[in-house]
């Protein structure tokens, strides 16, 4: 009989202060709290670990020894457990190889499907290509010999195309066939002789049926004839004139007659642009002139396939066509295609077209339905990845199981969580278990159950402060600052005054992506919020002004780009865009390091007496340069293990136990800590060390203005999330004194933010408005959007059908607008106000 409960008993993973629960099975549950409180140490760190880690060790020990072993989470007991799946918010994939529609699969449907029912097209003459006979293929060789004059004929059948081995029985073969040559890798050999290939490299192997030096058409005849019964169907001939030479690919299978274009076999690989065998020679597959270029590729303009797989077509589209149709576009394309196919493909295509269909329909439900196949993974939000892994589970209709979410409204518009909501409460009625960790109100108080963490980030956090039905809390008297603010009872204020611009930022004509020519004003030293569904067009805005505002401010010659013309740039000084990529991409780049403040704090050390005695400077207390650091491990606290056809493994320095320093170094403290004691502390421990001490307090102090109290000085930057990184960089910003005229970016700052911690962020965006600059977000957040001074709603919908103004002006002006989803669900919040 299945356990009603998961029941957990004294959970201590990080900040976790022996929390022990008892959570409902086959609910939906929300895991809520301020930053750092540990909703996510106990979703994902406790409860997925735990699960994970009971699944690796039910499989054999011969399985496990690739696995590896899963450390246990610091807890007691968990009862109940259910297999665990764990859909995060992390980037699917940074190679650009990586498309939406490799990631779902639908890609490798797609290869299967051109391969067995695509029509060949001569990439020359654009005629349908079909079988040649033996009489055309000799027809076409004595044209080919008569026109480039050949001095001699050689007759090659490949036997092997392209593929790994050492093939030394295949060579004893022919000879004892009667074949004296071969050419292996574009180099002719004797049979006679030994021949010996590489057993992991690929290889191409032609035997040598014939060669003539005068055309013989009878010889011709045979020696084809021979070629094509070897090679099931291949026969190349090399045409020698002097120095020149050419050859000529026939197939008996897809040869066209009229200009002798051959195809290779057509088999799924040709359509891979990341197989040697169907990639574009020059850019190898990248649809750009190199990893680094922003340039289109010149011979496949961008396709990333060779000409042969791009002549390939389905209902009058290649490949490549069909992944640059959007979501949308694609399903409209396969349901016409089932009633254009004849019977024979039917029944070869209809089961590879129902699942492409199906894959297409879950990311439509999760409202994915604007994305296009060919977008690449690296350029998708957060949100996006998450919900392209949700699309993934939708199809496998499992039930027992877990599911555990960070933040799956991340980037979701109030429309498009509403349908979220009604896919997460199907796979709850499926009978599984849902844990989200959310701040969104709406899913919140949509939930079956809620556990809220508190009362504060970090040290302060850890413990369960309210725990019960959703809907009961939010009628109790239970104290918590969640349903304080879900109850209404604390309130993130609308402004009472909102500032006029007289100057103003216009842009003429945006047209990147989507965009339909727009023509935006954003009003100057103000705060401007970009909103809009998913897919409307508001990264693309965002990045036209990016790219092209630094050309205006610096008078490059640069020509602009996505934007006829800029005006109002000279009441500017520069553009600053502070996005969610990793402050760094090394494990040694820390919040500390990153805002500046280590330097003082080392400096600090270097002036106390222990230190100045024995002569150490601040770069003594510096883990990046020798001298203090310990040398073992160069100041990084552990190890890196080549595991050869396995992950690295990093393994704790034995020398200095992690710490970083030499025991040297170590022994100088200030007030009773060392420099690797000082970088474990949080950011709010830090501060009441350091009170006292303004170039290190007042940097610690905006760290906890934008909410990050919680995370430790020395905290790696590859574990921040996206927003963690985003409001360290803010905190960076509000350091520098002499920000004036400047135009800010951020893309949805608020992501996992709690009220509390959103209502301080705001406070910390107005302080850089009144300085005189100007703040620009794209947000989704109600209380964000009612806040700003001035609204651009993009829309009315996503792709195609979006990149539009639907309204501008004051949050009461939005308001007002009949079309405008912004508007609708923002007219709620201010009637609360």
């Amino acid at each position: 009989m299945q356990k009603e409960f998961i029941r957990i008993k004294n959970a201590r993973e990080h900040n976790l202060k022996s929390i022990s629960l008892n959570i409902p099975r086959n609910k939906m549950i929300v895991f809520s709290g301020v930053s750092g409180s540990g909703k996510s140490s106990l979703a994902f760190d406790t409860i997925f670990a735990e699960g994970q880690r009971r699944y690796i060790e039910s499989l054999s020990p011969y399985a496990r020894q690739f696995l590896g072993e899963l450390k246990k989470p610091d807890v007691e007991e968990i009862e109940g457990l259910s297999p665990a799946i764990a859909i995060p918010q992390k980037v699917l994939s940074t190679n650009p190889r990586s498309t939406v529609a490799t990631l779902t699969e639908i890609y490798d449907y797609l290869r299967v499907l051109f391969a067995r029912i695509g029509k060949l097209y001569c990439p020359h003459c654009q005629r349908e290509i079909k079988k040649l006979s033996l009489e055309e293929m000799v027809k076409i060789a004595e044209e080919k010999y008569r026109s480039l004059q050949s001095e001699e004929v050689i007759i090659l059948s490949p036997v092997v195309w392209g593929r790994k081995g050492e093939y030394s029985h295949l060579f004893s073969e022919y000879l004892r066939k009667g074949f004296d040559e071969a050419r292996v890798d574009k180099k002719f050999c004797s049979l006679h002789n030994k021949i010996e290939l590489s057993r992991y490299r690929t290889h191409t192997i032609e035997i040598v049926t014939d060669r003539l030096k005068r055309m013989d058409r009878n010889r011709l005849f045979e020696a084809v004839e021979v070629a094509l019964h070897m090679s099931r169907g291949l026969v190349n001939i090399l045409f020698s004139s002097g120095r020149k030479s050419e050859e000529v690919l026939l197939s008996a299978l897809h040869t066209c007659p009229r200009d002798g274009f051959s195809f290779p076999e057509v088999e799924p690989r040709l359509f891979s642009f990341n197989s040697p065998y169907g990639a574009c020679e020059y850019c190898h597959g990248l649809g750009k002139e190199d990893v680094f270029s922003d340039k289109v590729c010149p011979q496949c303009k961008g396709q990333r396939l060779r000409p042969e797989a791009l002549s390939i077509k389905v209902s009058g589209k290649n490949i490549y066509q069909i992944c640059a149709l959007s979501i949308n576009d694609a399903l409209s394309f396969f349901n016409a295609l089932l009633e254009k196919l004849s019977p024979v493909e039917y029944e070869i295509a209809f089961e590879l077209i129902a699942e492409i269909i199906s894959r297409l329909e879950f990311l439509k439900q999760v409202d994915l339905d604007y994305l296009t196949l060919n977008r690449e993974a690296g350029t998708l939000s957060g949100g996006e990845a998450q919900r392209i892994r949700l699309s993934s589970q939708l199809g496998t209709k499992l039930s027992g199981t877990l599911y555990v979410l960070d933040e799956p409204t991340v980037g979701l518009h109030e429309r498009d969580t509403e349908k979220l909501l009604r896919i997460l409460k199907s796979l709850r009625d499926l009978g599984n278990t849902i844990i989200l960790t959310e701040h969104d109100e709406r899913t919140i108080k949509e939930s079956d159950y809620l556990i809220d963490l508190g009362p504060g980030a970090g040290k302060q956090g850890g413990r369960v402060v309210a725990e019960g039905e959703t809907k009961k809390l939010l009628e109790s008297n239970c104290s918590s600052l969640t349903l304080e603010y879900l109850r209404g009872e604390r309130k993130i204020e609308v402004p009472l005054h909102r500032g006029e611009a007289k100057d103003r930022l216009i842009l003429f004509n945006c047209r990147k992506n989507n965009l339909k020519g727009i023509r935006v004003e954003i009003p100057l030293r103000r705060f401007v919020c970009v909103s809009g569904v998913s897919g409307s067009g508001k990264s693309s805005l965002f990045e036209i002004i990016a790219d092209n505002l630094p050309k205006v401010l610096y008078k490059t010659n640069m020509p602009l780009r996505d934007v006829s013309r800029i005006e109002g740039a000279e009441h500017l000084t520069q553009v600053v865009e502070i996005s969610q990529s990793p402050i760094g991409r090394t494990p040694r780049s820390n919040p500390a390091t990153y805002t500046g403040v280590f330097t003082p704090i080392r400096e600090l050390f270097a002036s106390l007496e222990e230190a100045r005695e024995r002569g150490y400077t601040p770069s003594r207390f510096s883990f990046n340069v020798k001298g203090g650091r310990c040398e073992a491990c160069q100041g990084a606290g552990y190890k890196v293990v080549e595991m050869h056809f396995l992950p690295s493994l990093s393994i704790e320095c034995e020398v200095c136990g992690g710490k970083r320093f030499n025991s040297q170094t170590l022994e100088v403290r200030y007030k009773g800590k060392n420099i690797y004691d000082l970088l474990n502390l949080t950011v709010d421990e830090a501060y009441r060390l350091f009170e006292d001490i303004p170039p290190i307090a007042e940097k610690l102090k905006l760290l906890q203005e934008v909410g990050l109290g919680y995370i430790e000085l020395g905290q790696s930057a590859t574990t921040l999330s996206g927003g963690e990184a985003q409001r360290i960089k803010l905190a960076r910003e509000l350091n520098k004194p002499f920000a004036y005229k400047t135009l800010y970016l951020l893309d949805e700052p608020t992501v996992g933010l709690h009220y509390e911690d959103v209502k301080s962020l705001l406070q910390v965006l107005q302080r850089l408005v009144d300085k005189g600059n100007t703040v620009v977000v794209i947000e989704h957040n109600l209380h964000v959007i009612k806040s700003a001074d001035w609204v651009i709603d993009l829309g009315p919908e996503g792709g195609d059908k979006g990149g539009r103004i639907v309204a501008c002006g004051s949050p009461y002006e939005i308001v007002k607008s009949k079309t405008s989803y912004t508007g609708r669900f923002l007219r709620r919040v201010l009637e609360k106000k």
